[in-house]
């Protein structure tokens, strides 16, 4: 059914993501790794996203002419091979070199969506080449209106069909493990952090090897100058609004001509208006648990979601997945698809340029091995076996 996967093929030494996860802690600098993994305030909201989702079960249907499961499913005019994608993240290529070099040209090989962040450490004009044009964009709000048009102009020119406006941004996330290693906002390079890279030799090489410290390559095309750590964080202050409002909104869609998808929803409300602006999709999502630590969840959430949602605008989700068995409890809750970030950070963390393939064959495996225990035929049908008490 569908088309062939891939042979599974993967370093038997790390055939989980959390076999990645303690590789990648191990290779990464302290400061680039508690990037990654921590949330805000208290971190409450990284650990609840993951564990609310595994409070989800699903039955077997096991007396049933059942012949395969298909995993594929089709999303904005595409067929992709698994319902999840690469989530955008910022600033990858700090936590290791080439981070979304490697995510999207794994993404291009399993036939799943990238999502190239404003932020990150990759261009649009890079990535459509590795993607042949294939991927989506996390557009961050630009304050000035003619960089914000010739933003979205590159990013339709090269390729890209769905646009994906970040809402859940109106302001930075207090984040203790950046303030005290130097990556809030200005931005500044402690000598602690400087002696903890030198004990992490294989990522102070590839660092070196690829140029230094990572640049927001998207961005360069609109600073005037090469910038120091507090120059840059004043810029990033000066060019970007998180607050997405409806006005912003219908501006964007006057001049985007392709899918538009609203990232950061959590109310029945915000969906509602999703709706009657007639966007193309949302995501619920929490930011990954950085922004809002006193918030509920992605899948506390998800329900009433759905219930106002479903049959009238593409409903999927982040925030929390880790394995093959989360992604189906989510789609099994309603979601029509997912996007992860941090696991597949932990697979280039560990892995570097094999950790993005790594990632998507082990969450691949893990989700049709589920599909086929439950008996389950098609990614839709998944619903069907959510176990309700």
């Amino acid at each position: 059914m569908g088309r062939p996967q891939k042979p599974f093929n993967i370093d038997v030494r790390y055939p989980s993501v959390e076999h990645l996860r303690i590789k990648a802690k191990k290779r990464m600098p302290r400061f680039a790794y508690d990037y990654l993994t921590e949330g805000c305030n208290d971190d409450l909201n990284v650990t609840k996203n993951t564990s609310e989702i595994r409070e989800i079960e699903m039955v077997s249907r096991y007396l049933t002419d059942f012949r395969d499961s298909d995993p594929q499913v089709e999303l904005f005019g595409e067929t992709y091979d698994a319902p999840f994608g690469i989530s955008a993240v910022g600033l990858q290529s700090l936590m290791w070199p080439k981070t979304p070099q490697y995510l999207a040209k794994a993404a291009k090989e399993h036939n799943i969506p990238f999502m190239l962040s404003t932020v990150t450490t990759m261009s649009i004009e890079e990535t459509a080449k590795i993607t042949d044009g294939k991927f989506w964009f996390q557009l961050y709000y630009p304050k000035d209106k003619d960089r914000r048009e010739d933003i979205l102009k590159r990013a339709w020119d090269n390729g890209c069909k769905v646009l994906c406006l970040l809402s859940d941004v109106p302001t930075f996330g207090y984040r203790p493990k950046d303030v005290y290693n130097g990556l809030g906002m200005p931005p500044a390079m402690y000598i602690r952090n400087i002696l903890n890279a030198m004990t992490k030799p294989t990522w102070a090489f590839e660092t070196l090897l690829n140029g230094g410290m990572p640049r927001f390559e998207t961005l360069e095309k609109y600073m005037t100058e090469k910038m120091n750590l507090q120059q840059l964080g004043m810029f990033m202050d000066d060019f970007f609004d998180g607050k997405l409002t409806v006005d912003r909104i219908k501006d964007i869609q006057d001049i985007w001509p392709g899918k538009i998808v609203i990232k950061g929803i959590s109310t029945v409300e915000d969906t509602q208006t999703a709706i009657d602006l007639g966007v193309d999709g949302i995501i619920v999502s929490n930011h990954g648990g950085r922004q809002l630590d006193a918030g509920p969840t992605s899948i506390k959430t998800l329900p009433d979601i759905v219930k106002v949602g479903k049959g009238k605008i593409k409903i999927m989700i982040d925030s929390g997945m880790r394995t093959g068995p989360d992604i189906a409890r989510v789609i099994a809750s309603g979601a029509e698809f997912c996007f992860l970030g941090r696991p597949f950070m932990y697979g280039t963390g560990a892995l570097g340029s094999k950790g993005g393939d790594q990632v998507a064959q082990i969450l691949k495996r893990e989700f049709i091995q589920v599909m086929q225990q439950l008996n389950c035929p098609k990614v839709e049908d998944l619903p069907n076996f959510l176990y309700k008490k």
